[in-house]
């Protein structure tokens, strides 16, 4: 096989998180965001040693897997979805041996095996969401063209694509309210003709919509990102915004300037057009504020089944301190805290901390502390010390220097929520080095039609 040369084959499986392997003339080829069971055309892009990577660039046949219509217009074009054709039930099988495939790995890679080198702990499986769409509480929409030198276009980018980005009026992982207010913004700037900003060259004005709604109260936080490079009036845009017949209402307007060479969602600085920047949003009986930029699960409904699974894995912790790494807005803090004697909860984003210690307040909860720092250095500052320790990372994991610390508390028993396995295998990894072993494995789908999965693990400290 040599570069540039392109190949049919069959999609026998997908590895997380959408790497197909192809088996062609006894060489594997890893092509990504494909189905199980595709017959697809490729090109040879990447040939390193052993490792061939191919880039899909036709579906010949269907899947058996695909029985079903898709329900969005840009599928299967869109980065947004991937498995939109694959019965709900299917998605969940192939997250779930995804997961314990990286899991199993990781367990006898830390040399916990049965008698007949199994990997020894118990998986129970997967949990699927409430609502397989109109579920997201949070959508990054993007400002772009479809293709070189097009209209502008504001919506997801192009499946495999980092540029291109297409109209998506009907997203169907948001409810209706989010479509509709994307369509107006679009229309506003279109009408005006005004520019979008160009990774490569640095210029132009509009770079993102970043869309917030409560799925249980309705209220909806709008966040334009744009350059200081024009100046445009947003009052027609409010007003226009305000009038849409939405189901729900419109709580804060927010105008935020980036500037950043990264094609990031940050702020420089943030000017409230209308109302509030906040919103309000439920879960397990608790209320939440939600700032533009704090970390809160995107899937409401999702996040309820993940909270309660990680009490339960949680388990009694009467009398005993509780840290929460990587805390958020404290959500899984407070929902521990009816049965713990303290929470300590530490996250890097500050604006995420102060939103934490009002819904504590708001929840009439008043054993919980919120630290704002890097976990890495934060934990040498404080003076408690765990009895039982909750960790739910960014993607990449928890940070390699921070380990170390986390494990050197010796907490009996520590829960592990993971929005990658892949991270969270190499972590296991490393817990199972320093003294412990996994007891139990799980997974809740919170993303359905795409790639990814929450994963939750129990570890407990070997005792000699």
């Amino acid at each position: 096989m040599k570069k540039g040369e392109i190949y049919e084959g069959i999609i026998e499986k997908i590895d997380f998180p959408n790497k197909g392997r192809i088996q062609v003339d006894g060489q594997q080829v890893t092509v990504k965001n494909g189905i199980p069971g595709q017959k697809v055309r490729f090109l040879i892009n990447k040939k390193r040693k052993d490792r061939v990577e191919g880039r899909l660039l036709e579906v010949l046949e269907k899947s058996p897997l695909e029985t079903r219509e898709p329900v969005c217009g840009e599928f299967p074009a869109c980065g947004g979805c991937m498995y939109q054709t694959m019965p709900y039930q299917e998605q969940l099988k192939m997250k779930a041996r995804q997961v314990k495939e990286l899991l199993d790995a990781a367990v006898k890679a830390g040399g916990q095996v049965d008698s007949r080198g199994e990997a020894d702990y118990v998986f129970e499986g997967i949990k699927g969401s409430p609502r397989e769409f109109a579920y997201r509480n949070k959508m990054e929409f993007s400002f772009g063209d479809a293709s070189k030198g097009g209209p502008l276009t504001l919506g997801l980018h192009k499946k495999g694509s980092t540029y291109d980005v297409l109209d998506t009026p009907d997203c169907r992982l948001v409810h209706r309210d989010m479509n509709e207010i994307v369509q107006a913004v679009g229309d506003y700037f279109r009408q005006r003709k005004a520019s979008y900003y160009h990774k490569m060259q640095h210029t132009g004005y509009l770079r993102h919509l970043l869309l917030r709604r409560g799925n249980t109260t309705g209220e909806i936080l709008v966040n334009l990102v744009t350059t200081t490079q024009e100046e445009w009036d947003l009052e027609p845009l409010v007003q226009r915004l305000l009038a849409l017949p939405l189901e729900g209402r419109i709580v804060g307007i927010l105008h935020i300037f980036n500037d950043s060479l990264s094609d990031v969602v940050q702020s420089d600085e943030t000017r409230i057009l209308y109302g509030q920047d906040y919103f309000y949003e439920e879960l397990l009986g608790l209320r939440f504020k939600v700032t533009p930029f704090s970390f809160f699960q995107p899937n409401s409904y999702g996040a309820e089944v993940l909270y309660e699974t990680v009490r339960s894995y949680v388990g009694d912790t009467r009398d005993q301190t509780v840290f929460d790494l990587y805390s958020g807005t404290g959500t899984i803090g407070q929902i521990v805290s009816a049965v713990a004697k303290k929470v300590v909860g530490v996250e890097i984003v500050e604006e995420a901390v102060r939103a934490a210690a009002e819904n504590a307040a708001l929840n009439g909860i008043t054993n919980c502390e919120f630290l704002a720092g890097d976990v890495l250095q934060t934990l040498d500052e404080i003076r408690d010390k765990p009895d039982f320790i909750i960790l739910d990372p960014p993607r990449d994991g928890v940070h390699a220097k921070a380990l170390p610390k986390i494990i050197a508390y010796g907490v009996d028993k520590l829960v592990y929520i993971s929005c990658k396995p892949t991270s969270l295998a190499r972590d296991l990894e490393m817990f199972l080095k320093g003294g412990y072993r996994v007891e139990r494995a799980c997974c809740v789908d919170q993303f359905c039609q795409t790639v990814h999965v929450e994963t939750v693990v129990r570890l407990q400290r070997k005792h000699t």
